[in-house]
């Protein structure tokens, strides 16, 4: 059976749909889970999305119809769930321990994802690595069901695109990708509209920070690994948003002979560090073998520590894992 054969098997047999996403979620997993809801609300189905906290208000504007609720709003539904749907995580432990508890009273379970999971558990499930964003999925799952995008659904499928895709320049935008955008875009939204809703205007002090986070750029092995570093004290001198930063790393992969891009973030005790690769080296691995995990050409992990020191421990890895 393939993935758009199951999928609509599953949405036929139900009529009280919960979808969710990632706890943390970013634009890809809202955006794909408000606009499935959406859809599946054209078609009669009683669907509703619960996340595990509420919707952050930088992404209210996706929302419109106010689809998504938190886990508390939920708790005085009683509805019987005929099909749980996780959109952007193949894992039950990333959508929150609350939301764990409304699993063993769904009939189906569902992930519809593009991240990289075991082969047994993508033969069952709508996983395709090869999407370059869950919403390109979503979007062609819409359509299967015989629903044409209104601009409501097109807004947020548009906006998980752009983000997921780094605004399109990752190796995983394909045709298909293009084909399913010129659908979201002939609704009448606007490129320009849904890129400074997403990223909004800033403040000359965010300038000032990236200015500061960019001057920290560092590279090894002639110019095929480098970083950036930033801490919480200077997100808090600038007054920026953590959210504001995700896109800093992107600077980095136009340098000449640019392999691995990495930013260090110091998060309370731990660093998080964020991959992203230029070329044909599969950053996944990369975080995979320091902890984490991703794609090939987005990743990341946390470890403990000092930025300092773990910058010195980790450059090191890395330039060995490409020789």
């Amino acid at each position: 059976m393939s993935k758009i054969q199951l999928f609509k098997s599953l949405v036929e047999k139900a009529q009280n749909i919960v979808i969710t996403t990632h706890i943390h979620p970013d634009a890809d997993g809202i955006g794909s889970e408000i606009a499935l809801c959406m859809a599946l609300k054209s078609i009669g189905k009683n669907a509703i999305c619960v996340n595990e906290e509420k919707l952050m208000d930088r992404y209210r504007y996706l929302d419109p119809d106010n689809v998504v609720i938190s886990f508390e709003e939920y708790q005085s539904k009683k509805d019987k769930i005929d099909l749980f749907i996780v959109t952007d995580t193949n894992s039950l432990e990333r959508i929150g321990a609350k939301m764990q508890t409304l699993t063993p009273h769904s009939k189906n379970l569902l992930f519809i994802d593009h991240h990289p999971a075991p082969k047994q558990l993508a033969a069952i499930h709508c996983i395709d690595t090869t999407q370059a964003a869950t919403g390109q999925l979503v979007g062609t799952l819409i359509e299967s069901l015989g629903v044409s995008f209104t601009r409501e659904m097109a807004l947020p499928l548009y906006t998980a695109i752009l983000i997921d895709t780094s605004s399109f320049r990752y190796p995983t935008v394909t045709g298909d990708t293009h084909r399913i955008l010129s659908k979201l875009l002939d609704t009448g939204i606007q490129p320009p509209e849904a890129y400074n809703f997403i990223y909004g205007t800033k403040e000359i002090s965010y300038m000032q920070f990236l200015g500061v986070v960019l001057s920290s750029a560092q590279s090894v092995d002639n110019g095929k690994i480098a970083w950036i570093k930033l801490t919480e004290d200077q997100l808090k001198q600038y007054d920026v948003d953590t959210e504001d930063t995700h896109g800093f790393i992107n600077h980095l992969l136009i340098l000449n002979n640019i392999k691995v891009a990495c930013m260090f973030r110091k998060v309370g005790e731990q660093v998080k560090i964020s991959f992203r690769s230029a070329g044909d080296i599969d950053v996944g691995v990369i975080a995979q073998a320091l902890g984490g995990g991703g794609h090939d050409h987005s990743a990341a992990t946390i470890i403990e520590g000092e930025i300092e020191e773990i910058i010195s421990e980790v450059i090191p890895k890395i330039s060995a894992m490409l020789k």
